[in-house]
């Protein structure tokens, strides 16, 4: 018996039962997604040009950046946006010798202005609510106010929507509302307290405590804790937004903001002599309280949350939350059936 020849073996792959077969058809593919490696280069290849091209870029388009400025009478909103840009920006500035008349509800007006600095160009809209707050019976104050903000939604939408859309949709949504507190040095009243509550859930709200100087040093730091814990118990989020936090680092930087917030602050457009140089201040009898400084007041915190550090945060926040939440509702309202 034994032959020699070699055994005859079959080049067809081996069987596979019936069930593993079954199971490899419906199993996922093993292939992951690549993962980015890190690759070294060898020269230079000028990937950071990259960014060189969209400043220059920027700088020949200009930015838009709308703010909104609320609170009753006499708690110094134009004063502190003229001193916010260092310009005559405010409705008030821009209409110089009209009479001053709290109109009898509250009115919008907005005012356009182009500000340059170092070649970068700025076209700045604030708009004021004169009225806010002024009269007795102030229920409902805020409807025009909400009212204005998703009419700017509603412009950009439509515009959006369109099947021939502009190469630039002008932006005219609100993306920063700094609402001023009265000094009172107690709680926040009921009316603050609705505004912020409805306002902050469709535009980024800046609460701010008006006329700081009027207050100690003991008596501002009593009323921000106050006003810190109300924002708490009624669960009202103004901005920075402890949910948009996008990294440990954001986190770190905006909780300090937070631990600060609302800022007291003091607004000037008049400029004084002190030890030789001329700043921005408020003359009283006891001496000069300088707007920039620190140790004055909390202005320039102010002035780097809204324009140094986070302008271009409130702009994204209003686009991809806010301006969002608002187009997916009307987005529904419109396809629901009937």
């Amino acid at each position: 018996g034994s032959s020699l020849e070699p055994e005859e073996r079959s080049m067809e792959p081996p069987a596979v039962p019936e069930e593993e077969e079954e199971e490899e058809e419906g199993a996922m593919p093993l292939s992951v997604a690549p993962v980015p490696v890190g690759c070294q280069l060898f020269g230079y290849v000028g990937i950071e040009a990259v960014l060189d091209q969209m400043k220059i870029k920027t700088m020949k388009t200009g930015f838009e950046f709308n703010i909104m400025v609320v609170g009753q009478s006499g708690l110094g909103k134009s004063t502190m946006v003229n001193t916010l840009f260092k310009s005559k920006v405010s409705r008030k500035s821009s209409q110089p010798g009209q009479e001053e008349r709290i109109p009898k509800t509250v009115q919008l007006q907005s005012i356009t202005h182009v500000i340059e600095e170092k070649g970068v160009k700025m076209k700045l809209t604030v708009t004021d609510t004169p009225g806010f707050g002024d009269q007795i019976n102030n229920e409902n104050c805020w409807d025009p106010i909400i009212k204005y903000i998703n009419e700017q939604y509603e412009r950009y939408l439509r515009e959006e929507i369109l099947i021939t859309r502009k190469r630039k949709i002008p932006d005219t949504r609100v993306h920063g509302c700094v609402y001023f507190v009265p000094p009172t040095g107690h709680w926040l009243r009921p009316l603050d307290l609705e505004f912020m509550r409805r306002l902050s859930k469709i535009v980024n709200v800046v609460p701010v405590i008006a006329k700081a100087d009027t207050l100690t040093l003991e008596e501002r730091a009593e009323f921000k804790q106050r006003i810190q814990e109300d924002l708490k118990t009624h669960a009202i989020s103004v901005y920075p937004q402890e949910d948009f936090d996008q990294d440990p680092e954001d986190r770190t930087l905006n909780d300090r903001i937070r631990e600060k917030i609302p800022f007291a602050v003091v607004g000037a457009d008049q400029e004084h002599q002190v030890n030789g140089k001329r700043v921005l201040g408020r003359k009283t009898k006891w001496g000069i309280i300088e707007v920039e400084n620190p140790a004055h007041c909390e202005f320039p915190l102010l002035r780097d949350l809204l324009i140094r550090s986070h302008l271009q945060d409130l702009k994204d926040i209003t686009h991809n939350v806010h301006y969002e939440s608002y187009r997916v509702r009307r987005l529904n309202e419109s396809n629901r059936p009937g």
